[in-house]
């Protein structure tokens, strides 16, 4: 996969979660995936048109998504993944989209984002294309994945 699309969705990351106040976050490394995912925790989903076709995936278990959602609400507690926490994590997908797109843009790669597919429980993934590149990150110690899934 090209480095341009790698860097732009891994820099959305590093970029977007500061200004939400979280300061630890960390790229671990990169690992490939084939076609479907056995997931446990919560997945928003952002389709990708333009001058790449596909999906991309930012995956992480509930207390990851109830930590982040926490200071996407301003510090508030959230000790259920309900409909309010559900919300932020959609918002959170379209934020790391939005500024990766805006990111490959300014390369030349010009791709416009879906609304946000929120999914959360146990469920498999299949996903658009054979060969899927993970980026595995940490927030705050917590994993955090962005499954790129694209035909270039």
């Amino acid at each position: 996969m090209n480095k341009e699309i790698i860097n732009a969705f891994s820099n959305a990351v590093l970029n977007v979660m500061p200004m939400l106040g979280i300061g630890d976050i960390k790229f671990v490394s990169e690992k490939s995936y084939h076609k479907q995912l056995e997931a446990d925790g919560v997945m928003g989903i952002i389709g990708i048109i333009g001058e790449l076709t596909g999906n991309v995936y930012f995956a992480m278990d509930e207390d990851c998504a109830k930590k982040i959602a926490s200071y996407m609400m301003g510090g508030m507690e959230v000790a259920e993944f309900d409909e309010l926490a559900q919300s932020a994590i959609s918002e959170l997908s379209n934020m790391l989209a939005a500024n990766a797109s805006m990111m490959l843009s300014e390369t030349g790669i010009m791709i416009d984002i879906s609304t946000p597919t929120l999914m959360n429980g146990v469920f498999t993934v299949s996903f658009s294309f054979l060969n899927v590149l993970c980026l595995e990150m940490l927030v705050e110690d917590m994993p955090f994945h962005v499954f790129l899934s694209f035909k270039e």
